[in-house]
């Protein structure tokens, strides 16, 4: 079987997780799908570019999991990377999503979200707060 890879991005800026509203009424990392000759790295840092107008520095891999949308009958595989975002502008919305929001991680219990895409928000301000954001080391 084949199935889509979608690669996303958890980009922390002054505390807060950047995170879109998709039509299924859920909050999402911003991403896509890869494209031909292109590398996960790549991707990521283009689709933050395209979805929210936000320069970004992918750095290490996250996670990766299989997740099926019920709402389509769909499995697609999911990798992040934590990403640093250059520069202090707004992002801007396109056409995509709905809605974009900047969450403290205490503000994510409230939101409907994929498990997947808690635990990557959850491993990159583990790494970001003990300082193994950049190397990727495990922060235990």
């Amino acid at each position: 079987m084949r199935w889509p890879v979608s690669i996303k991005g958890v980009v922390v800026r002054d505390g807060r997780v950047l995170l879109l509203r998709n039509d299924r009424e859920e909050w999402e990392l911003p991403g896509g799908r890869i494209e031909p000759g292109e590398t996960p790295e790549q991707c990521v840092a283009r689709e933050i570019a395209e979805e929210t107008r936000w320069n970004v520095v992918t750095g290490p891999i996250l996670d990766a999991w299989m997740y099926y949308i019920a709402a389509v009958g769909k499995n697609v595989f999911i990798v992040t990377y934590g990403c640093f975002v250059a520069g202090d502008s707004e992002p801007v919305l396109s056409s995509e999503h709905a809605e974009f929001g900047l969450f403290t991680e205490a503000e994510l219990d409230g939101l409907t979200m994929p498990s997947g895409y808690r635990r990557s928000i959850g491993t990159w301000f583990e790494r970001l707060r003990h300082g193994s954001a950049l190397a990727g080391e495990d922060a235990s």
